[in-house]
């Protein structure tokens, strides 16, 4: 995919959803993955012709993994003039060492959260902006459905009142794989994932079952997101975010 077509794929998602407005400071979180990069390079290029002035901030919260070098991020920001921010955080060791948590991707995650909200509004962001794409929604209506028993997914648009920060998913348009073809067509500097629980969670299975589903009936996947579009469930009307 080339990049006219990842600026139109997520300007579609920020003009339906009423993503952005004048004055935004948006911090982007780049884990070094294909995704948080691919975000990078569409807010990036978005910002130079969308009708609303907006400004980004990088920030990658460092997990303490060993090994890990966050340099090939550091050089793609400078390159393309975004300020770039690595938190030094021990929450791999917190997780896996001290608590060692059998199942960790949740606390995980709201550690990430919490310490990606907390200097975002240290540097003056409003709004955060996190990578997932179509099909993390359909997998999270899947996970919704199978371990909770409710039809649901999260919003393109969340506001967070005790923080006061607002967050957007640009890319929830786009599908993985198009995101994959990004990656390669423009050699982006993927840091490798170091998580011990990588390809081994209820999200991994989601993913799986997803994949299977689709080769089984093509378009399953598409189907249920317009399920989603079409399924009342609460952020998902374009209106109700303005």
């Amino acid at each position: 995919m080339k990049l006219q077509q990842v600026l139109s794929v997520t300007r579609k998602a920020v003009d339906e959803f009423h993503m952005i407005q004048e004055g935004d400071k948006i911090a982007v979180g780049v884990s070094g993955g294909k995704d948080s990069l691919t975000l990078l390079y569409a807010l990036h290029g978005l910002k130079r012709f969308y009708p609303h002035s907006f400004s980004i901030e990088a920030i990658t919260v460092d997990l303490g993994f060993e090994g890990v070098s966050m340099d090939p991020i550091q050089k793609l920001c400078d390159d393309l003039g975004i300020h770039y921010t690595a938190i030094p955080t021990e929450i791999y060791k917190i997780i896996f060492e001290d608590r060692k948590e059998s199942n960790p991707c949740s606390l995980c995650a709201k550690m990430r959260k919490g310490a990606l909200n907390q200097v975002a509004k240290e540097l003056g962001c409003n709004k955060v902006a996190y990578a997932h794409h179509k099909d993390d929604v359909v997998e999270t209506m899947l996970m919704s459905l199978i371990f909770e028993g409710r039809f649901h997914t999260f919003s393109p648009v969340t506001y967070w009142d005790r923080m006061d920060i607002t967050l957007i998913r640009p890319l929830l348009f786009m599908e993985e794989k198009d995101v994959i073809g990004f990656q390669n067509k423009y050699n982006l500097p993927v840091v490798k994932n170091r998580c011990p629980a990588d390809g081994n969670t209820k999200r991994e299975y989601a993913k799986n079952l997803l994949h299977q589903l689709n080769q089984d009936h093509p378009g399953v996947k598409e189907r249920m997101f317009t399920a989603i579009l079409n399924g009342n469930i609460k952020g998902w009307n374009p209106n109700s975010v303005l």
